[in-house]
């Protein structure tokens, strides 16, 4: 993973929107589908974004704008017991943030050695963050793959039985490639001068 420096300047709105996985891909790759991947993407993203100190979020979920407007009218309209104060206005997104699948695998390779054989399950995940400027619709992307394994051992004599999908995988090389991708897009983001110290 790559790290990016300390920030105390001046952040920047964003909105950080569900991932990029539309039915087309799943069709095309059900395993995608079956193993769950994308399962928490958009917060995993969100939570290393907000750990650099340099956004601010705003919202994506309509309901939740919605209650905010429904809560803000029901205040000034004096039929809610506590008065709401509106500090400004809302905050817009400079940019959205999405993220997209572009790889994705499961392979296995047995050894096996006079000890026993041992398999090793590879779970590779590859993803991308974009930032979209929400003024110009110019994309900023980065990109990272993580992988993890599962391993599995057995004497000669009892032989092996095929390994099952450790689904734990999925989040570990989920992590690894968005800690990587987000790293690498606010890397460039520093790179065109976006932040102000």
């Amino acid at each position: 993973m790559e790290i990016v420096s300390d920030y105390s300047g001046e952040t920047i709105p964003i909105q950080v929107l569900k991932i990029g996985i539309n039915e087309e891909l799943y069709e095309m790759y059900p395993e995608l589908k079956d193993k769950r991947v994308g399962l928490g993407v958009s917060n995993i993203v969100l939570e290393y974004l907000e750990s650099t100190n340099r956004f601010t979020f705003t919202e994506d979920k309509e309901e939740i704008k919605q209650k905010m407007i429904n809560q803000h009218i029901a205040s000034a309209k004096g039929i809610s017991e506590n008065k709401i104060q509106v500090k400004g206005n809302v905050v817009l997104a400079r940019y959205f943030v999405y993220i997209e699948v572009y790889d994705f695998s499961v392979g296995e390779d047995e050894e096996v050695a006079t000890s026993g054989i041992e398999i090793k399950q590879k779970t590779i995940l590859g993803l991308q963050v974009r930032f979209v400027d929400a003024q110009t619709g110019e994309i900023i992307t980065g990109s990272g793959s993580g992988e993890a394994v599962t391993v599995k051992k057995a004497n000669l004599l009892d032989g092996i039985d095929d390994i099952k999908f450790n689904q734990s995988t999925i989040g570990i090389s989920t992590k690894k490639s968005l800690e990587t991708a987000s790293s690498r897009v606010i890397s460039k983001l520093i790179k065109k001068g976006i932040f102000k110290q």
